[in-house]
């Protein structure tokens, strides 16, 4: 027996023990081998594990992932119970049992980075939930369904790549976070099914309706220019009918169009024909109101009277002009028979026996202050009186004013 290395020897049958814990253990048999070549075997097993314990060393001191350090460690203490190998096995044991406060604190910082992460992803897979939630939500009358679409997709692939590349998520947490996200999917395309449909329902109700619109367009085209008022309520009622497929819209415009640009072209030749008619007719009209300014009244009422019975014969018979000309030409013809209707008024107010008498009663009066009055200021102008001057003046100018109005 011979003695080779302090931990461990081999016997002359090729046996190799270990002293380990000051206890010596057999760990194999190389039988015909040297004693160095036997040891050999033996220790290169025991630097192998040394190395894994340096290598471990050094991962925990760079902060390498605390998981997979954790699984080295355990992995070392099983390798390091009995292991056959020749070496000083109870240092490595001690140098392995320093590490596990170490590898607790990684492990406890791991755990406190990953609620952080989790967290992060949860709040990650919220605002996803949130935005899609939103979507679903939206007024579907308002929305842009291409784009929305894109959008909710979008929503979906990040979800998809969260759930493939993030942490482990608490299972309550995440199948319920799933739940809202995926009846938000739902309750989105439920909508945008529904808008469709109504859509084109709608579509289909526009198009029979500009259908018949267009019967109606063409149906008016056979009255000519008298048809161009309900044409345009015609038009009025295309544009409250709402849009259907874009060409069937096209196709029905341009028919629709067509019947109107044919209404309009008759009432442009039926315009064209009037305004010839109307120039006339203001040619003539103010040739009747010059000779109706002629008309005195004051000199001869009853050669007045019949001056403007022919005149209005006449204004009747010379036609219809333009619109914006039928007021100012009727006003001034109104005006001229104003003046003939006042004059005769005025002549059977005077003429009136009532009247007369009323007249002439109040003229008999006038006469008698004016008379009066006369007196009162000869007797102030002699007295000299300023005051009594000045005041029978005034009352006799007034009364003469009255005295020529009464009189006419």
């Amino acid at each position: 027996m011979s003695n080779v290395n302090e931990f461990g020897r081999v016997d002359e049958e090729g046996n190799v023990f270990v002293v380990d814990a000051g206890v010596e253990r057999k760990v194999g048999q190389v039988p015909g081998a040297t004693v160095e070549a036997a040891l050999a075997i033996y220790t290169t097993r025991f630097a192998d594990l040394a190395t894994a314990v340096r290598i471990l060393e050094q991962r925990i001191k760079s902060k390498a992932d605390a998981q997979s350090i954790e699984k080295a460690f355990i992995k070392l203490q099983a390798d390091l119970v009995e292991p056959h190998a020749v070496g000083d096995l109870d240092a490595l044991r001690k140098r392995v049992a320093a590490l596990e406060p170490v590898i607790a604190t990684l492990r406890e910082a791991k755990a406190e980075a990953q609620k952080e992460v989790v967290a992060a992803s949860l709040k990650q897979r919220e605002e996803l939930v949130a935005k899609a939630e939103a979507l679903a939500a939206a007024d579907t009358s308002k929305t842009i369904w291409k784009t929305a679409s894109v959008e909710l997709n979008s929503l979906f692939e990040a979800w998809q790549a969260a759930q493939k590349n993030g942490p482990r998520l608490p299972k309550a947490e995440a199948d319920a976070l799933w739940k809202r996200f995926s009846q938000a999917r739902t309750k989105f395309e439920a909508g945008k099914r529904a808008f469709f449909a109504q859509a084109d329902a709608s579509a289909k109700a526009a198009r029979s309706k500009k259908q018949e619109l267009v019967t109606k367009a063409e149906e008016l085209v056979k009255q000519g220019a008298d048809a161009s008022l309900e044409y345009r309520k015609l038009v009025d009622a295309w544009k409250a009918s709402g849009r259907s497929n874009s060409k069937s819209d096209d196709a029905l415009w341009e028919k629709f169009k067509a019947a109107g640009d044919a209404i309009y072209a008759a009432r442009a030749e039926k315009n064209a024909e009037l305004s010839v008619g109307y120039a006339a007719a203001l040619k003539a009209k103010l040739e009747i109101l010059a000779d109706a300014a002629k008309i005195d009244p004051a000199k001869n009422l009853a050669e007045a009277k019949k001056l403007l019975l022919e005149i209005q014969k006449r204004w009747e018979s010379a036609g219809r002009v333009s619109k914006e000309k039928v007021r100012e030409l009727e006003d001034k013809l109104r005006a001229i028979e104003r003046k003939v209707r006042d004059a005769e008024a005025e002549q059977w107010r005077k003429s009136d026996p009532g009247t007369k008498a009323r007249t002439d009663s109040v003229l008999s009066q006038l006469e008698e202050s004016i008379a009066k009055l006369k007196v009162e200021l000869e007797a102030a102008k002699k007295s000299k009186d300023a005051k009594k001057i000045a005041d029978a003046e005034a009352a006799l100018a007034a009364r003469e004013s009255w005295l020529k109005v009464v009189a006419g």
